[in-house]
């Protein structure tokens, strides 16, 4: 006949535990598993602890990569060809440098034109004021009069006129053949050639301004409904230098690739030097909360869920919670615990499961 007796144990050795049940006498082995029984569900004290509420920043991590926030793209303005393009990708240039020139049969004609204009309203504008000095010279001996230096008043301002008009439309396209670079910026791409013949609103290169970058992460899941612009953070490169005190500017909405939604982040401090393509991690902080603090190792996974043991007088029960951020060698829970209980810290998990001895059966 075979009696089951409880004893709390572990299933990994039972062949040593039948090794020793048989070797001693069974009235032996008998009071050994009743003791062993009688403290199995009751952890010492010294290995429970208090928990208690603690002040606690949650963070999100993510991977971001700075990126510009737009590029500027320099078009020709009117078909000609490509003279003095000797900038190359990755050169660094300034406002209003000179980048290269246009030049051919249309914009010739242009500048040709734009020039005769000029020189036209300058003749004119000298005769006026020719007009205009000798009317005013006569008016005293009244070989004038009042209304006929007012017309040559008139007449001078409208040549004036005239000439201003004529020499805006000269230096419009004397620009048309200049590319110059409206920003401070590196130059990203060149997408003609030096000679080569291209039409209005083709582009000719593209800048990178260095001033209009800025830094996209990517989080998934929970984390993004609590991500809220004005939001601070750390970006950490991943060539490990100084960490860059960054802020949230913009949550576009936009999902990425694997799902998750971009979020866009200046740095905080506005003379802040990063370069297109560095990548590394961005830490952003959460609000302060107050959470019950627990020892990580006291955690229990059991299908799914994650247990405590909680500590009494009158013995030790499991207990469901629900963790949240981690620091350290603790976990914040979100649920499950008031402060003041205990819980067991040592061996929580060969405590939780020491009902599986029930089953065991000591051999005949």
């Amino acid at each position: 006949m075979t009696t089951n007796i409880p004893f709390h144990c572990s299933m990994r050795r039972p062949s040593a535990l039948g090794s020793l049940l048989r070797s001693i006498p069974a009235a032996a082995a008998v009071a050994l598993i009743t003791a062993a029984t009688a403290a199995a569900g009751q952890a010492p004290d010294a290995d429970a602890v208090a928990v208690q509420l603690h002040a606690v920043t949650p963070h999100l991590v993510a991977y971001a990569q700075v990126e510009p926030i737009g590029l500027l793209p320099l078009d020709a303005a009117e078909t000609g060809v490509v003279k003095g393009l000797k900038v190359l990708p990755g050169v660094h240039v300034r406002t209003g440098e000179e980048l290269a020139r246009l030049s051919g049969p249309g914009i010739q004609t242009l500048l040709m034109q734009g020039e005769a204009d000029v020189r036209s309203a300058r003749s004119q504008l000298d005769a006026t004021q020719k007009s205009l000095a000798i009317e005013r010279q006569q008016l005293p001996s009244h070989l004038s009069t009042r209304q006929a230096v007012h017309q040559a008043e008139a007449a001078e301002a409208q040549a004036q006129t005239a000439l201003d008009n004529a020499q805006s439309r000269l230096s419009a396209v004397r620009q048309l053949m200049t590319l110059s670079a409206p920003d401070d910026g590196i130059v990203l791409a060149l997408n003609s050639a030096d000679g080569q013949l291209v039409t209005a609103g083709q582009t000719i290169l593209t800048l990178q301004p260095t001033n209009r970058l800025w830094l996209r992460a990517v989080y998934y899941g929970a984390d993004l409904t609590a991500i809220r612009v004005g939001m601070t953070g750390r970006f950490a490169p991943t060539d490990g230098g100084k960490p860059i005190p960054v802020r949230v500017s913009s949550v576009p909405g936009t999902l990425a690739a694997g799902g998750g939604e971009s979020v866009a982040l200046l740095p905080l401090q506005a003379r802040t030097t990063w370069l297109s393509g560095e990548a590394g991690t961005v830490t952003l902080d959460m609000p302060s909360r107050r959470l019950i603090a627990v020892p990580t190792r006291a955690l229990i996974l059991n299908q799914g869920k994650w247990w405590v043991m909680v500590h009494t007088a009158k013995g030790d029960r499991p207990q469901a919670v629900v963790p949240g951020p981690t620091e350290g060698w603790e976990t914040f829970l979100e649920s499950g615990l008031a402060p003041g209980m205990k819980v067991v810290v040592n061996n929580a998990y060969l405590l939780f499961h020491s009902g599986i001895s029930e089953q065991y059966q000591i051999p005949d």
